[in-house]
């Protein structure tokens, strides 16, 4: 393994891969330790690589990285330039704010 590349554990990857669930594609905003962010993720149309860029917004701060599925209980975490602890911290602690659903459209009746 290269300097920078962490291999997830199942349990780990249990946690991390919920944690992106909850990520939609695109563009969101939330919140990492009570300061406003900005996430972008991408995942491949084959489901075999996910990659988040995120910014604290206002500063300087980013987190980025490759996640590659290499089976069901494998995945191998490529941050780039940055420990892998920030990349987990990050995923792990993020809250996106999500939009207000819309109000149902109801036909008069």
């Amino acid at each position: 393994m290269t300097k920078g590349t962490r291999e997830l554990l199942p349990l780990d990857f249990r946690q991390f891969e919920r944690a992106l669930a909850q990520l939609p594609d695109g563009y969101t905003e939330g919140y990492f330790q009570g300061r406003p962010w900005g996430a972008t993720v991408k995942r491949s149309a084959d489901g075999k690589r996910l990659w988040l860029y995120g910014e604290e917004l206002g500063a300087t701060d980013i987190v980025s990285f490759n996640l590659y599925f290499l089976s069901d209980e494998k995945a191998v975490l490529k941050p780039c330039e940055m420990s892998s602890a920030k990349v987990l911290d990050f995923v792990l602690g993020f809250s996106p704010i999500l939009p207000a659903r819309p109000e149902p459209i109801c036909a008069p009746g």
